[in-house]
């Protein structure tokens, strides 16, 4: 079968589009936090995103939550963990994003903010303009772990 490659082209990124829609559209199947009951599309940049292996999604409206959820659900097979980018609030893997940790702007569910950025450039400029310090997904996951919940 000769399939031309404009066609290949066309439906890679059509399928890539869909994929990233149906990504962003996780505010509507999870319109509030599992574990706080906040609404997510008011806290759009902050959000997160827990799938499972099997299907199942947790949404969540801050890394506070998210961890408090990924506790309670220890055992389960993690297949992503989704965060908002802090700027544009398109939904970047958590472990690949770069993160600050504190800062003057006021978190989400938390005395110390933790965010996500899909650009290191991006969390630069937030540290330079906001203070925090740059940290991997470890870091800040272990640092919303040990916020009194």
């Amino acid at each position: 079968m000769n399939i031309p490659r404009g066609r290949i082209g066309i439906a890679v990124v059509l399928l890539l589009i869909s994929a990233a829609a149906f990504a962003q559209d996780d505010i509507s199947r999870h319109r509030f936090c599992a574990e706080c009951g906040m609404d997510r599309k008011a806290y759009g940049f902050s959000r997160m995103l827990i799938v499972y292996e099997d299907g199942a999604e947790v949404g969540a409206c801050s890394l506070h939550c998210a961890a408090a959820a990924l506790d309670k659900g220890a055992g389960r097979t993690v297949k992503s963990i989704l965060a908002a980018d802090r700027d544009r609030t398109a939904l970047v893997d958590a472990e690949k994003a770069t993160w600050v940790i504190g800062g003057k702007k006021r978190g989400v569910m938390t005395a110390v903010p933790k965010w996500a950025f899909a650009a290191p450039e991006a969390a630069e400029a937030f540290v330079n303009a906001h203070g925090g310090k740059i940290a991997s997904w470890a870091e800040a996951l272990e640092a919303a772990r040990k916020e009194p919940r």
